[in-house]
């Protein structure tokens, strides 16, 4: 039974029309970053809005076509989510540290594409969610569990120290491995896009982390946030504006690598 099922799903993961459409979803992420790259960018000149996936997504509703582009990029990232669980508890062989590690984070970019695909859907369905409202509110729910405080503080550690890791994926350029990324030609410009994109966006990931650890230690869940509570603590700080105009410029960056990811990612 475990075999038949496991022969099944090689044939899913190999098949050419799943490939094309988990590219596809490489490239409907990178949309979805180049407009959070573009309201972050508008947040450092002092506009306002929502500068996180939702209020990308948002503003792709509100364009000509927008629910058609909405239901498309769902459908794109519910194949790529599709692609990475089946590479995560199926295709990996479960007899080292290192093979758990990769099934580990496989799991974690399909939870990762599958939710902003249900995002995606929502939005077309005429929900307007707000992403610091629902980090908030999911903070609430933690804290009022037994050991609540702690649990919250945890999942703030575990996504900053996410952001750590993209951070260093970009530093070291670790995302090369996935990638058959040409020697010359566009290769540079793909490799220098993916060191600014990687940081940038680690950046933004351990400020969310930090908001919810300090959300935990205070017992407070209205500390909590998503990417755009993120950028308003980051515009807050010290040269605030031209950071976050920085980090704005680097989702723009990652953005268009991704487009790149469609096209050169190893599958």
């Amino acid at each position: 039974m475990a075999d038949a099922a496991k022969s099944a799903a090689r044939k899913v993961e190999s098949s050419p029309v799943v490939r094309a459409l988990a590219r596809g979803g490489y490239a409907a992420n990178g949309v979805v970053h180049v407009l959070i790259g573009i309201l972050v960018l508008a947040l450092a000149f002092g506009a306002s809005g929502e500068a996180d996936q939702s209020g990308a997504l948002r503003a792709i509703a509100g364009a000509p076509l927008g629910l058609l582009a909405l239901w498309v990029i769902a459908i794109l990232l519910g194949a790529l989510a599709l692609y990475h669980l089946i590479e995560a508890f199926v295709l990996r062989d479960v007899s080292t540290a290192k093979t758990w590690g990769r099934r580990v984070s496989e799991a974690g970019q399909a939870v990762v594409f599958g939710s902003l695909g249900a995002v995606a859907v929502a939005v077309a369905l005429g929900a307007r969610p707000d992403g610091d409202e629902s980090a908030e509110g999911a903070s609430r729910s933690v804290l009022s569990l037994p050991g609540g405080p702690f649990v919250l503080g945890a999942i703030g550690l575990g996504i900053a120290g996410g952001g750590v890791a993209f951070v260093v994926m970009g530093v070291l350029r670790s995302f090369e491995k996935k990638m058959s990324i040409p020697k010359d030609g566009v290769g540079p410009f793909v490799k220098g896009l993916g060191i600014a994109g990687y940081i940038a966006k680690g950046v933004a990931l351990v400020i969310v982390g930090v908001l919810l650890v300090v959300a935990a230690v205070r017992v407070d869940p209205a500390e909590a946030g998503g990417l755009d509570a993120a950028f308003d603590a980051l515009r807050g700080m010290f040269l605030g504006p031209l950071l976050v105009g920085l980090v704005g410029a680097g989702f723009i960056a990652y953005g268009v690598f991704l487009f790149f990811r469609a096209r050169y990612a190893d599958l």
